[in-house]
């Protein structure tokens, strides 16, 4: 598969919060969330627990642009997010993604971790 289609399965099934996990590659490294803290998390099974925990915050998700260059892109998610005591925003996290062997192999992202966090209470 190409980097495009390996992200057009990845986001078809993430937004469906089903089957995207079949083109993440069993190394998969994953940074995000707190910007204090670059160590990547690794392994396929340790990002579908964090994508386990975050898919009961966000009711939809679209694409807003992807910019593939070779075995790398970058994508504009949008998000609309309810969080445990109601609260409703929308929202967009750049996605930097890596391929390797045929598979996603990396993700790092970027948002706005002050407002999640104050909003999820955490």
């Amino acid at each position: 598969m190409t980097t495009k289609e390996l992200l057009e399965t990845y986001y078809k099934g993430f937004a469906q919060k089903s089957g995207w996990e079949s083109v993440l590659s069993d190394d998969f490294r994953y940074v995000g969330g707190d910007m204090t803290n670059t160590v990547p998390l690794v392994g396929k099974q340790a990002y579908i627990e964090v994508i386990e925990r975050f898919s009961r915050t966000f009711s939809t998700m679209r694409v807003k642009e992807m910019i593939i260059e070779g075995d790398r892109a970058c994508v504009i998610g949008n998000y609309d997010l309810v969080f445990p005591q109601g609260k409703k925003i929308n929202g967009d996290v750049a996605e930097l993604w890596s391929v390797k062997n045929g598979k996603l192999s990396a993700l790092t992202i970027f948002f706005d971790t002050h407002t999640f966090h104050v909003l999820s209470g955490k």
